[in-house]
Parts: structure tokens; C-alpha cells; sequence
């Protein structure tokens, strides 16, 4: 067995892997650190997120299906769509503290 293949036996299991497969990538975890401070329309989200449309929309889309998103309709004249993290996207303000904190020291002392 080479060492590439034990690397990945060692590390199928291992939850922060799975965690950063999950919601790794940049548009998803923007995402859900922009939503932890309040419910956002897709517009507002858009402007504080700086993604495209098509990339939000993929990313809510995907962020609903996993259940750390929900939207939320308000039928009216227009019909407003807002966006919220579920409890399971709220357990996750705690990393995203801990990352901030890593950050500040790492690489923002090093900008």
C-alpha cells in the first residue's frame, strides 16, 4: 500500500475532512458568516457577499439542501425571498470565531 493510500485511510473518517468538504469552499462559508448577524434578503446578501448571482444562487441552493440555510418567502407585492441559518449553520459561529481570532494573528499580521 503506498503512503497516498494509507494517508487517505487515515483520514476518511476524520470530521474536520468531512466539515471542510462540506462547507469548505469560500462562497459557502461567506455565506454562512454573513448570515450569522441577521436574516438577508438575496440582494442584500449579494452586495455582502460581492458573488455573482448565478454563484449565490448555487451556493444557497446547496447550503438549503444541507440544512445550514433557510428561505424564507413572504408573498406579498413584490415577493421577498430571505435567507436565515438554521440551528446547524448557528453551531457554526463558534469556528468561524476561532478562525477570525487565527486570522487576526496570523494573517493580518502579515499583510
Amino acid at each position: 500500500m503506498s503512503s497516498d493510500a494509507t494517508l487517505e485511510t487515515k483520514y476518511d473518517g476524520c470530521p474536520v475532512i468531512k466539515t471542510l468538504e462540506e462547507i469548505g469552499s469560500r462562497w459557502r462559508m461567506t455565506v454562512i458568516h454573513v448570515l450569522q448577524e441577521e436574516e438577508l434578503r438575496f440582494n442584500e446578501l449579494k452586495r455582502a457577499t460581492d458573488a455573482n448571482s448565478q454563484t449565490l444562487s448555487r451556493v444557497l441552493d446547496d447550503l438549503e439542501e444541507k440544512e445550514y440555510v433557510e428561505r424564507r418567502v413572504d408573498e406579498g407585492s413584490p415577493v421577498a425571498v430571505s435567507y436565515s441559518v438554521t440551528p446547524k449553520g448557528k453551531e457554526l459561529h463558534s469556528a468561524f470565531d476561532e478562525i477570525y481570532e487565527w486570522g487576526e494573528k496570523w494573517i493580518t499580521a502579515e499583510s
